[in-house]
């Protein structure tokens, strides 16, 4: 087979191959305490070399220059319970409001039609208006879905891969002892600020404030951008031909100071190291062909998957993705597929910690 085959073969198609990982069981259903005692896989795509770390070694893998770059998106409470008529179990995974009086919302549900009514918890009632072309649907509310009322009646949107892995398990839904709210301080970074996001950028977790300290005390820059992570990020990537697929856009923006930040580093040849896909995406979306950055607020509806060029970071944090997820794309795309497989079979075998509350993968 002629190497320009081979790589329309490995470009051009489906990561079929990472659906037969055996990576049910290794699904996290808690989150690492603390944050930083998270595993940490270490991938040269120069050498191909593989390492196990512990996230708190971090610090130890970063060279004085480099820059660290970070989503501040905070998940808001976006999922929203609700009965069916017939008494059954619903909800609404809320994504955006239509109307400026709150009454009108674009959200995800499940076996809902047009002409159907749920009631939402706090009494509201929502009527399915329509489905919109990216299958999210249309809802007409009795009442606005002001942020009090959000406040009292809504929930931080875990997985659902998290929820069936606690029952598969036996935990339920129930907190830790002693820790009423753990979920919705943990299914957020500690350095989040900007509501938005209806899906935490996971690859953030691991991090504490005392382990960013130890970071900009090596000489590291830590900057920041926002990306809120919509349904575009988790959206399946369906068929065989991965070009097919349309990244559903989501709001982002790069200021001025984080976009002066990545120029200089560029410019004195230091490393640029985007953590989370959302980050990834932001630095590719405003940055030109030769790498240079541009502030700005915009939309990113780009699709990375393998054979993309990347122009903006040279090594990328992340964490185990869902096969047939568009952040497992871009990171195939970042290490090349053959190279993640072999890190993600290797993962299984040491029994990793898959998926938004497992561990970390640093590819350089």
């Amino acid at each position: 087979m002629s190497g320009y085959v081979e790589f329309l073969i490995m470009t051009g198609s489906a990561l079929s191959e990472f659906k037969n990982l055996e990576i049910e069981p290794l699904i996290a259903s808690r989150p690492a305490e603390p944050r930083d005692s998270s595993r940490l896989m270490t991938l040269s795509r120069s050498g191909g070399a593989v390492a196990h770390k512990v996230f708190r070694d971090l610090p130890d893998l970063l060279v004085p220059g480099d820059v660290l770059v970070l989503n501040r998106s905070k998940v808001w409470k976006a999922k929203l319970p609700a009965l069916k008529p017939t008494g059954g179990r619903s909800e609404l995974l809320l994504i955006k409001p239509e109307s400026p009086d709150l009454r009108t919302w674009t959200a995800l549900a499940r076996k809902i039609r047009p002409g159907r009514k749920v009631v939402c918890r706090g009494g509201a009632e929502a009527v399915c208006a329509g489905q919109n072309p990216d299958g999210s649907f249309l809802f007409e509310l009795s009442a606005p879905l002001d942020p009090a009322y959000l406040e009292k009646n809504a929930e931080v949107p875990l997985p659902e891969y998290i929820l069936k892995a606690r029952k598969k398990a036996g935990q339920g839904s129930a907190k830790l002892p002693g820790e009423a709210d753990h979920d919705d301080s943990r299914y957020q970074t500690v350095f989040a600020g900007l509501p938005g996001s209806i899906a935490a950028p996971t690859a953030g977790f691991h991090f504490t404030p005392e382990l960013l300290e130890r970071i900009r005390a090596k000489g590291v820059e830590v900057r920041y951008l926002v990306l809120h992570i919509g349904w575009g990020t988790f959206k399946p990537v369906r068929g065989k031909d991965p070009s097919a697929h349309v990244m559903l856009e989501e709001e982002c923006s790069l200021s001025a100071e984080t976009a002066d930040a990545l120029n200089a580093a560029r410019g004195r040849g230091s490393r640029i190291i985007a953590v989370g896909t959302s980050s990834m995406r932001t630095l590719e979306t405003f940055s030109d062909e030769a790498g240079r950055f541009s502030p700005g607020e915009g939309r990113a509806g780009l699709f990375i998957y393998p054979g993309y060029r990347f122009k903006a970071a040279g090594a990328f944090l992340t964490n185990l993705h869902v096969p047939s997820s568009a952040p497992l794309y871009m990171t195939a795309a970042f290490a090349g597929r053959e190279l993640l497989f072999k890190a993600y079979n290797e993962a299984v075998d040491k029994k990793y910690r898959f998926y938004s509350y497992g561990d970390a993968m640093l590819i350089t």
